[in-house]
Parts: structure tokens; sequence; C-alpha cells
């Protein structure tokens, strides 16, 4: 894991722990993993699931990803225009 992601993930973890501070990391973890449904082992959750999870747990159940909202191209035709190079 990279320094940038690792450093994304203790500053979106942080405000998490200090609302429950009586968990310890392995607690919050474990929450946050049942939170966003994962099911299995602690050991399957991966650094993307709590990142995402975390960026997206106070949102409507129905926005768009970060990462992804950036690609939309509501309008078909422009989009065509542009992978063309027209626009």
């Amino acid at each position: 894991m990279s320094s940038h992601r690792i450093n994304e993930l203790i500053e979106l973890l942080t405000p998490e722990w200090q609302k429950q501070g009586h968990l310890n990391l392995v607690e919050i973890i474990e929450l946050l993993a049942r939170d966003a449904g994962h099911i299995g082992p602690l050991t399957d959750v991966t650094d993307d699931l709590l990142i995402y999870h975390l960026k997206m747990k106070d949102t409507a159940p129905d926005a768009m990803i970060p990462g992804i909202a950036k690609d939309v191209e509501v309008d078909f035709k422009e989009a065509l225009l542009k992978a063309r190079g027209c626009k």
C-alpha cells in the first residue's frame, strides 16, 4: 500500500475512531466492514472497501462514487463528439 493510501485511510478513520473512542482499531474496522456489507473474515477486508465506505458513509444512497463522477457524460452526443476529438 502506498503512503498516500495509508494517509488517506488514517485521515478517514480518525473521526470515526474519535466518535467511538471506547472501541479499539480492530473493532472499528470490524464495525465499518459490517456496515459496508462485508461478510466473511476480517482478513478479507481491503483498504478500498474501508476508504470508499468511509467516503460514502454520510452521502445519499444513490450518490455516485467520487472517482466515477468525474468521468460521467450526461449527453451521449457530446460524449461521442468529445471521443472523436470534435470538442
